[in-house]
């Protein structure tokens, strides 16, 4: 067999060709030869011509070959080729490429899923995702969506005056989070290490150390349950900015998320779990302990509260602490009534290691999560910058946990001295879930974690 081209240069997109072709009066071609390349994703022949569909990333396009003019087309469906062309519409007005000439560029070896009901199986869309993109538009459409949000939160970011950086995704002591880490070891240093399950305390001394505005996108890791929302493996985007606090931040994620829904979408309304939706500021603030007193769920007796719950049929033998039974209201109670984009704020000190207390109660700290459909996106902070008050608050979090007291190279670095500082995690599996419309996290992960098979 012939050895089959390394390149096909100078190609343009079928977007591209689409667009040039739309004017087209009905049966005509243009004068310019265009290049484009893809894979063959239908077949049609029709006497003495043969219709192709051709696939790339931009989209589709029909391709009007001619047998008798470039030779037999000895084409499977998924194999990928090189045409050059002129863009046409046909007689019954589909935007088309004319083949001039035809290149075979790669031939697929094994059958591709049914192209037309697509890879429907979740399993196997997960295990073999290029599979799934191949033969599922949606799935190449929600995929492009991501990477676009990515693209816009960036921007934004960067617009503001942020600095992106890059943290430690192996750390000697893991932080920022209630959460069971990944352990690992290091060989040559002959010590345990951890993935990291927030890149929080890493940014923040970036702050201590001046840099006043900084940002990281990255993957953190947590070693627990798996869900709709959940992943072990997951992308979140925190940033720190110094001289300001949680009500500077709630505008900022208010701003972030409307605009970057704006530009990928072109609005700020969406369809999320069956509810429509619009995500342009202002959002709904509501504080939390006004909203646990609405479902008659606020009391800072724990024994109390677990009656409370358990007359919910609300199973609560997991839950030790009274900030475990908060959280569990919060999340059975509080969280799936806010569908309108929605900020929940002032938490209990014992759920917020790393918050300042507000000025009129200690107890309640700086803190806001924030919800669309009925699902959080992420969690923000006025953050501590006093060292001696953050190696109290580890303290109080180990006793609790039963573990050693947070981060003391941390505590080190505050006092040194940190601006006051807003502080915000935000999800971006789950950002990407609402401007996608999609039922579980895994949707929005090109490579979720799945079962290894038996």
């Amino acid at each position: 067999m012939a050895s089959l081209p390394k390149r096909f240069p100078d190609r343009v997109e079928i977007s591209s060709v689409r667009v040039e072709a739309e004017p087209l009066e009905a049966g005509e071609e243009g004068e310019e030869a265009r290049r484009i390349a893809g894979r063959v994703m239908a077949r049609r022949d029709m006497g003495k011509l043969v219709f192709l569909d051709l696939v790339d990333r931009s989209g589709r396009i029909q391709l009007l070959v001619q047998p008798d003019r470039i030779g037999p087309v000895d084409l499977a469906l998924g194999d990928i080729v090189g045409v050059t062309g002129r863009p046409a519409r046909t007689r019954r007005g589909e935007p088309s490429l004319a083949a001039d000439e035809l290149v075979v560029l790669a031939k697929i070896k094994r059958p591709l899923p049914d192209t037309f009901h697509g890879l429907k199986d979740v399993e196997s869309r997960y295990r073999q995702r290029y599979l799934d993109l191949l033969v599922n538009e949606e799935s190449r459409a929600d995929a492009l969506t991501r990477a676009r949000m990515l693209t816009a939160i960036r921007r934004r970011l960067d617009e503001w005056g942020f600095l992106e950086v890059e943290t430690p995704v192996l750390q000697p002591r893991y932080g920022g989070a209630f959460a069971e880490p990944f352990v690992t070891h290091s060989n040559e240093l002959d010590t345990d290490l951890y993935l990291r399950i927030a890149t929080e305390l890493y940014l923040k001394r970036l702050i201590v150390g001046g840099l006043d505005k900084v940002y990281e996108v990255g993957k953190d890791f947590r070693n627990e349950s798996v869900s709709y929302k959940h992943a072990p493996e997951f992308t979140m985007v925190e940033w720190y900015e110094a001289y300001a606090d949680y009500r500077d931040t709630m505008e900022r994620i208010e701003q972030l998320v409307a605009g970057v829904t704006e530009e990928v979408l072109g609005t700020t309304n969406v369809t999320f779990r069956g509810h429509e939706v619009d995500l342009a500021p202002p959002w709904r603030r509501l504080k939390l302990l006004e909203a646990l007193e609405e479902e008659g769920l606020w009391t800072r007796d724990p024994d109390e509260l677990r009656q409370r719950l358990a007359a919910r049929e609300v199973d609560t033998t997991a839950d030790e602490s009274w900030a475990q039974l908060v959280d569990h209201a919060l999340s059975s109670f509080v969280e799936p009534k806010l569908i309108e984009p929605s900020i929940l704020h002032d938490y209990p000190v014992e759920l917020s290691p790393f918050a300042r207390p507000t000025d009129e109660d200690p107890s309640i700290v700086e803190r806001f999560e924030y919800f669309v459909g009925g699902m959080e996106l992420g969690n923000a902070f006025s953050e501590i910058n006093d060292s001696d008050e953050q190696a109290a608050r580890f303290a109080q979090q180990a006793e609790q946990a039963g573990g050693e007291p947070g981060d003391p190279d941390y505590v080190e670095a505050l006092a040194y001295g940190m601006p006051p500082t807003g502080g915000l995690g935000l999800g971006i599996d789950r950002l990407a879930m609402v401007l996608t419309d999609a039922s579980s996290v895994r949707d929005t992960i090109l490579f979720p974690q799945v079962r290894e098979k038996l």
